[in-house]
């Protein structure tokens, strides 16, 4: 059996986990799942992902979740092209950009997260400078970091997993509005990235379940 990938098009999330798999060359099956829809809470999916989370990635009879363990998972399974660094110093710096924006930006900003201050009265006005305080507060940090550590790509000459994560990232920026000028280097990663197939089939707008319209 191969690998089947629960997703939602334009969640970032899986949109890393596409973006592994495209740059491992692994073939997979994609069933959408519907996060405005609220499929995710769907008693058969909370049986296989109890959080009730995308993305989830079923290999056999074995269900996995969590975007970071499963990138990690595929680099353990499926070692070459690496998504990380040979040497632990720079593994822990791909670990630190990666965690700066799925642990610190991503959460912040997510879909339960819009709609939990929507339902405490939040404006959509004040919904958007939410965000934008978070992306840029993580954006500020990161920017740095890809500026010391990158060349060409988020970390070195290569893209990895920085990348993985970076991409869908400047994606949900791009789509609230936030200003990306004062992150030339996190923007011209991002930038390069992007050119690259396992990147441009990972897009949101290609994915199956993606509106006619987007």
């Amino acid at each position: 059996m191969g690998l089947t990938l629960y997703s939602y098009w334009r969640a970032t999330a899986p949109y890393r986990v596409r973006i592994a798999l495209g740059l491992k060359g692994l073939a997979y099956d994609y069933i959408p799942v519907s996060l405005p829809k609220g499929e995710q809470r769907a008693a058969d999916y909370l049986q296989q992902n109890p959080q009730g989370l995308t993305p989830m990635l079923v290999d056999g009879d074995t269900a996995m979740t969590q975007s970071l363990s499963l990138m990690e998972w595929l680099d353990e399974t499926h070692p070459q092209p690496s998504l990380l660094p040979a040497d632990p110093a720079g593994r822990q710096v791909v670990r630190a950009m990666a965690g700066i924006i799925a642990c610190d930006i991503h959460p912040l900003n997510n879909l339960r997260i819009q709609q939990q201050l929507a339902a405490f009265g939040v404006s959509e006005a004040d919904r958007q400078t939410w965000v934008a305080r978070w992306m840029h507060e993580g954006f500020e940090a990161l920017e740095p970091m890809v500026a010391r550590h990158g060349d060409g790509f988020a970390f070195g000459s290569t893209p990895g997993l920085a990348d993985c994560c970076l991409v869908p990232q400047v994606y949900s920026a791009e789509r609230y509005g936030v200003d990306l000028s004062p992150y030339p280097a996190i923007r011209a990663a991002a930038a390069a990235a992007q050119t690259l197939p396992a990147f441009v089939a990972a897009h949101p707008d290609r994915q199956p379940d993606a509106p006619a319209s987007a």
